[in-house]
């Protein structure tokens, strides 16, 4: 290979196996893949921006305020024993205490699940407990999903002391 004459490019000659055209073509190709992947990545941004959007729009849902008057007593004997009311008040924190978790069994038959307002959530049942085993009236945000109703208790009262 000898000196280039002026205005000569090693890349033109043949001995080098490699054409200006073909470096042209790379050149382009390579320009349409950052394209592309500017596009990719653009659209993943759009796409993450409106999952964070969609989730805490739907986080926002709030469920439906609702009062419900029923027995406070474990989840295990409203369902195991299909009680209508607790056995007593003793038995129902005797249960809590050992780590059955508290509901409400409504009038109606319809078991709420109570549950906190915040994430991370937290176990409900030392809200609860006070009024083990006896009639109350709870009001807050009923949220239903498959079948199974959840509270979030806004305030709580004995019924029996109310009389």
């Amino acid at each position: 290979m000898g000196a280039l004459a002026k205005g000569e490019n090693r890349f033109n000659e043949t001995s080098s196996g490699i054409k200006l055209g073909a470096l042209d073509q790379c050149s382009k190709l390579l320009g349409k893949v950052r394209y592309r992947m500017k596009r990719c990545i653009l659209a993943a941004c759009v796409l993450v921006i409106a999952l964070i959007f969609g989730v805490s729009a739907t986080a926002d849902d709030g469920g439906k305020a609702a009062t419900v008057k029923g027995y406070v007593l474990d989840s295990a004997c409203a369902f195991t024993k299909s009680l209508n009311k607790p056995i007593s008040s003793g038995c129902a924190k005797a249960c809590a205490k050992a780590g059955s978790p508290l509901v409400i069994l409504a009038d109606d038959g319809t078991v709420y699940w109570p549950i906190a307002a915040t994430t991370p959530s937290s176990g409900q049942n030392e809200k609860l407990l006070p009024f083990a085993g006896q009639n109350v009236t709870a009001t807050g945000r009923v949220y239903q999903r498959g079948g199974s109703s959840a509270l979030v208790i806004e305030k709580i009262t004995n019924n029996s002391a109310q009389k």
